[in-house]
């Protein structure tokens, strides 16, 4: 247990993996489990391709995310040895100049290594000078923080496409109905499903609420022109309307109706409508963070207390289970535009003030800036930090625990 608390503390100071690169690095054990990965990954896109293609442009995601801080460490003068896609087990590696880059055998994120992020991590006399800890205070937050910076340049080009070429959901202006109650009103009289409402009575029918509106206005037992297109034909039919099953006393049709479709957005609106979904999603990524951070929601929900998926806890499963479910109803748009908020959660998730997150170095920086005086360079001490990092690091592996177990056995999608 010593040994292997040293190895954490030793990692949360370095911000990654601490052990160089070995001979016999790439074990027939990391091997095997990366194949085995792999071969998951495969079955997956075989057997529900848009999981598949969801997981991939997590992936994706996880890659550019680690990208920006190795571009902006090499850019800034610092030194990066390793570049890894995975943890655990080397399953490859290779060496190019100083930094070592390979892929582990577990898919569950990656990592850069940048020298001297600390007062722990220990560096060579020689390389001092191209430490993390030696640089400017921006420079330092601008390489901590272009992992989540990454994220929201990812989820505004997503959206920003997606809105361009097939649209945004929203109201179109037109009514469609979609199905209908069996035995109602609707169904007697000859309406189909995929029919537009037009209008009832000569009162023009825009939205769902203006359909409902046009129908309470009536009594049942009255008789309405219900006018309809369908591939540009139009149609009107007469129909008695019943009474509502929930309200006898209110007129009633029986169709279930949506005014909500894709609608091509011009570029211009695309974007400046891509920057405010991502503020609006930040937001509620915010509110969402109190959610997933709650030990006592797993609790409720592991012993049946609460069945809202509001609180419940989840993983990359789940979501992952979700972005199946939008592929098959929404195809790739729908997959580009999940994968844009989760991105926007990631981001802000990932600037938690607290280690081993990205916003805990951030944190820790800017608490040295405020801290130093007059020329003096003030340097925390990250040993008294490591053991709210341990806690911090206990409690995301019992909510991940909590929520693989929940996406497993009630899956979301």
């Amino acid at each position: 247990m010593s040994d292997f608390y040293q190895k954490f503390r030793s990692e949360v100071a370095a911000g990654g993996a601490t052990q160089e690169k070995q001979p016999d690095s790439a074990t027939r054990g990391g091997t095997l489990t990366g194949l085995i990965m792999l071969g998951l990954l495969g079955y997956l896109l075989v057997n529900s391709p848009w999981t598949g293609i969801f997981v991939l442009g997590l992936l994706v995601s996880v890659f550019l995310h680690e990208i920006g801080h190795f571009v902006t460490a090499r850019l800034t003068g610092m030194k990066v040895t390793q570049f890894f896609m995975g943890f655990g087990p080397r399953v490859w590696s290779t060496t190019r100049g100083e930094v070592e880059y390979g892929l582990r055998a577990l898919p569950l994120g990656a990592f850069v290594r940048i020298i001297g992020m600390n007062n722990l991590d220990e560096v060579s006399e020689g390389d001092e000078q191209r430490s993390y800890r030696a640089q400017t205070f921006p420079r330092r937050l601008l390489v901590i923080t272009a992992g989540s910076l990454m994220h929201m340049v990812i989820a505004f080009v997503l959206f920003a496409g997606v809105f361009f070429i097939s649209g945004r959901e929203q109201q179109t202006g037109v009514t469609v109905i979609k199905q209908m109650a069996q035995n109602s009103p609707a169904a007697s009289s000859g309406l189909l499903p995929d029919d537009e409402i037009q209008s009832i009575d000569g009162v023009k029918v825009s939205s769902y609420e203006t359909l409902v509106s046009a129908i309470t206005s009536h009594s049942p037992g009255d008789v309405v022109q219900v006018r309809t297109s369908r591939d540009s034909r139009l149609s009107t039919v007469a129909v008695t309307l019943g009474q509502n099953p929930s309200d006898t006393s209110k007129a009633y049709l029986g169709v279930f109706a949506d005014d909500w479709g894709w609608k091509q957005v011009p570029i211009g609106s695309a974007l400046g409508q891509s920057s405010s979904e991502i503020g609006r999603t930040a937001v509620g990524s915010l509110k969402g963070m109190t959610v997933a951070l709650n030990p006592f929601n797993s609790l409720r929900h592991l012993t049946k207390q609460d069945s809202s998926l509001m609180t419940r806890p989840t993983t990359l499963v789940g979501v992952s289970q979700v972005g199946g479910q939008v592929g098959r109803t929404d195809g790739l748009k729908g997959v580009l535009l999940l994968l844009g908020s989760v991105n926007v959660f990631v981001g802000v998730f990932n600037m938690f003030p607290l280690l081993p997150f990205d916003g805990g170095h951030a944190a820790v920086a800017i608490y040295e800036r405020i801290r130093s005086r007059k020329g003096r360079r003030y340097s925390a001490d990250i040993s008294k930090m490591v053991p709210v990092a341990t806690a911090v690091v206990g409690l995301l592996g019992l909510l991940l625990v909590t929520g693989l177990y929940l996406d497993i056995t009630q899956p979301l999608g």
